[in-house]
């Protein structure tokens, strides 16, 4: 940092225009527990709002402030340091908002997803801030899409539906005329990151640790880490299948049935269609969890989630129904000691390298977070959450419920998977989920035999 730069620090921190908090324990699993640079513009978060109605500037520019005003994350940026950096929290930020007219040939789907893939791909300065960024492209007078992107540090998937609905309720403040601030948030992320802090203390964490090693014990990997360079190790596909509805349904008869949640369902059959692709019979994944079981932190905007290892060794021998009921004793009992993440790699040792993520190279997550269902007097609004592909694991699948049905969207290194193979992935993991559920008293080894 500058000699200008330390005397300016100096001055907001002596006013108070700026105060420096420790890193909550999910930031810290950026700085120490990732494969990719902290700054990589695979962390950024995105969502789009489609908007249908008349939509001003004034309008949104007053909107955000309010959702600036509110969410200290989105006044916050970070202070490196010879150890950890801090987290640099401003007291006031200005709205970051842009409008753009788009010309004819940008209306198109296709022009909209490039614009959308530049707003997402630009990077963040973790110093400056702020961390954010929305961007609105009228197609025509009643016409927007808005774009959303906000970096990792500050943002969880949940962060996203809670940004749509101060967004929403602060814009519609404003058309009736309410021009006060909205209410503040019950628990600050700094105030949830001091308990979070307060109730990690090493007894507890030698105790979650003591779970995992005994857990993950002679776990292998899936198959070896990438050699490239670093700077092409974190490009990423994407490619989406459709559970249809009627499928979508017996899934989840068949977890009803057998005393079992949607998500155990899903990953049981995930675990058998990974086997089968990978020839592993010991398969270790990793989940996202969203560590928002307290009310009070349920409108709070900022990185809260952690991430579960869920280990399954398929048994060929067994029916799914008894695999299903022992995946989902395990997830359980794996959600019950979950610990950060950092944590757990450094009792565990297994430090990243670029391109190779700790513990596990395969995410798997049942998209869950509840998205607000608002309505706006003359403005049609359709959310939207968007995969970002973050670059620290090899291969990802993420699941959402699309009514009945469900979209299950593959994220996979081109450098190690052909589109052929994820292809086949997902043959494999639709014919499994059908399979089961037409026969669930079938042997593994018998439903490998038919696909």
């Amino acid at each position: 940092m500058s000699q200008d730069n330390r005397a300016r620090l100096k001055q907001w921190l002596e006013s108070g225009e700026i105060r420096l908090q420790p890193l909550t324990f999910p930031q810290r699993e950026l700085w120490e527990a990732s494969p990719v640079p902290v700054a990589d513009v695979s962390n950024n978060i995105c969502a789009t709002i489609q908007l249908r109605g008349l939509l001003t500037r004034q309008g949104s520019e007053a909107a955000l402030q309010k959702v600036v005003d509110r969410q200290e994350v989105l006044r916050l940026s970070f202070l490196p340091g010879k150890g950890q950096p801090m987290q640099m929290i401003r007291n006031a930020g200005k709205p970051m908002l842009e409008f753009h007219e788009l010309s004819a040939s940008q209306r198109q789907l296709g022009a909209i997803e490039e614009l959308a893939k530049e707003v997402f791909r630009k990077p963040f300065d973790l110093v400056q801030g702020p961390l954010y960024r929305v961007e609105v492209f009228r197609r025509a007078a009643d016409d927007h899409v808005l774009m959303f992107a906000i970096h990792h540090a500050v943002a969880d998937g949940w962060t996203l539906g809670v940004f749509f609905q101060d967004l929403v309720a602060a814009y519609m403040d404003g058309l009736r005329g309410v021009h006060a601030g909205n209410p503040p948030v019950p628990l600050s992320y700094t105030e949830w990151g001091a308990a979070e802090r307060a109730f990690w203390q090493p007894a507890e964490l030698e105790q979650r640790a003591t779970f995992w090693k005994s857990s993950l014990a002679g776990g292998r990997r899936l198959w070896s880490p990438p050699t490239e360079p670093k700077s092409t190790s974190g490009e990423r596909e994407r490619w989406v299948s459709l559970v249809p509805a009627d499928l979508g349904r017996a899934v989840r008869e068949l977890a009803r049935h057998n005393g079992a949640t949607l998500f155990s369902t899903l990953l049981a059959a995930f675990q058998i269609a990974l086997s089968k692709w990978t020839g592993a019979d010991d398969i270790l994944v990793g989940t996202p969890v969203a560590n928002r079981s307290k009310h009070a932190v349920r409108e709070t905007m900022g990185y809260c989630s952690g991430i579960v290892p869920l280990r399954g060794q398929i048994d060929w021998t067994q029916t799914f129904s008894n695999s299903l009921r022992a995946v989902h004793k395990a997830t359980v009992d794996s959600f019950a000691n979950a610990m950060p993440f950092a944590e757990l790699v450094r009792e565990l040792g297994d430090s990243p390298s670029p391109g190779h993520n700790p513990i596990f190279e395969v995410r798997f997550a049942l998209q869950n977070h509840p998205i607000p269902d608002v309505a706006v007097p003359g403005l049609s609004l359709q959310f939207k959450m968007r995969s970002t592909g973050t670059a620290r694991f090899d291969l990802g699948c993420e699941i959402n419920e699309k009514g009945d049905g469900l979209e299950v969207a593959w994220l996979f290194r081109r450098n190690l998977f052909p589109l052929d193979d994820i292809l086949n992935l997902g043959h494999i993991y639709q014919a499994v989920l059908a399979g089961v559920c037409r026969s669930p008293e079938s042997r593994a080894d018998a439903l490998m035999t038919s696909l």
